[in-house]
């Protein structure tokens, strides 16, 4: 491993954030400036920068034909956002809030866009029309989430409340048009170079250890592009806004598939290995679908299942060390998982879900 692949992924790691954030905050002023309301840009801007550095990695390496590498960061991504970022933001804040639109739209939309990669992918690959599919799914949830924002219910203003608070610093003052400009150009300039400079160092870091594009994706490269997730979302805990953070991871994943994955296909179509149906992609939706029964516990993610989700994404990562290396003891690792541990998650996460959803059943009408 040469000195210029540590220092092209570090500075294109550093350029890409940086540069999202750049983005987001031209592009909040100019949306500000044409008289939309903080929660829309909140839903719309934010929520599509939080996901900038998957997409411009995903699509520079579609562009450059290793979409093992686009498939990778997405899945890898995902799955982050919920058993690492959800999960230390809740033993950091001491348990985690669950607005009741996550639980009845967001997550149900994010689980039925996880297991439609899978049914997609079946064919071994992500086709234009695949992509398409995705834009046109990713236009009616920006629609649907733009339009449910007028509505009088106290989850909504706290929506509301929530981006306001956080986009108070680029909303209000003066900013010269100009300027706003400059900032998203800068941006996407920075996203560009940035993205360019992580994919090589991760393509020349697969080959240097002897590893798959596939694999680098889901790990290396899939953690450095959620940083700006992770680093919003223990912050927020830390400074206890709780609220922030599900919103955030949940958000995230559905950019990451409709938006990421979608533009991606369109660009060259992305191909879907075996080993990637036969593990990663069932794993991501598995992932997606415990959140259900743990967020419908009280509306809370607590500390303890906050500690669940880390020491679960460590076994995943472990997993996937042992399988890369062919270690002997990867087998039984399997087994112990698979016997064991998986099933005795399983019958407690649907213990919680039933209890939830009896309490869920009797607050209706008031959450209503």
């Amino acid at each position: 491993m040469s000195l210029f692949t540590i220092l092209a992924f570090i500075i294109g790691t550093t350029v890409l954030i940086s540069g999202a954030d750049i983005m987001v905050r031209g592009a909040a002023r100019i949306a500000a400036s044409s008289g939309l309301s903080p929660v829309v840009i909140g839903l719309t801007v934010v929520a599509f920068g939080t996901s900038a550095p998957e997409l411009a990695v995903s699509l520079g390496a579609a562009a450059r034909g290793t979409s093992d590498l686009a498939l990778g960061n997405v899945v890898g991504s995902n799955i982050a956002n919920i058993l690492l970022v959800l999960g230390l933001s809740a033993v950091v804040g001491s348990g985690l809030i669950v607005a009741f639109r996550i639980v009845r739209i967001d997550v149900p939309i994010m689980i039925g866009a996880s297991a439609a990669v899978i049914v997609l992918g079946l064919d071994g690959s992500l086709g234009r029309i695949d992509g398409a599919l995705f834009v046109l799914a990713l236009a009616a949830y920006l629609y649907r989430t733009v339009t449910s924002v007028k509505s009088s219910d106290d989850d909504e203003h706290a929506i509301e409340d929530e981006y306001t608070e956080g986009l108070a610093a680029d909303l209000t003052g003066a900013h010269p048009l100009w300027r706003s400009i400059a900032l998203v150009i800068l941006g996407v300039t920075m996203l560009i170079i940035g993205a360019q400079l992580l994919v090589t160092a991760a393509t020349d870091l697969a080959t240097s250890l002897g590893a798959s594009e596939l694999l680098i994706g889901l790990t290396v490269v899939a953690v450095g592009t959620s940083l700006p997730e992770i680093a919003t979302s223990i912050v927020a805990a830390a400074k206890g806004q709780r609220d922030l953070a599900v919103g955030n991871a949940v958000g995230s994943n559905l950019f990451n598939i409709l938006a990421v994955l979608g533009f991606s296909s369109l660009i060259s179509p992305i191909s879907v290995s075996d080993t990637a149906l036969g593990f990663d992609l069932p794993f991501m939706l598995a992932v997606a679908v415990a959140c259900l029964p743990i967020f419908v516990n009280g509306f809370v993610i607590k500390r303890w299942e906050g500690v669940l989700f880390v020491a679960y994404y460590a076994a995943y990562l472990v997993w996937l060390g042992l399988d890369a290396s062919s270690a002997a003891i990867h087998d039984e690792f399997s087994t112990a998982m698979l016997a064991f541990v998986v099933p005795l998650t399983a019958v407690t996460m649907v213990v919680i879900g039933v209890r939830g959803g009896r309490e869920l059943s009797t607050d209706l009408p008031q959450l209503r």
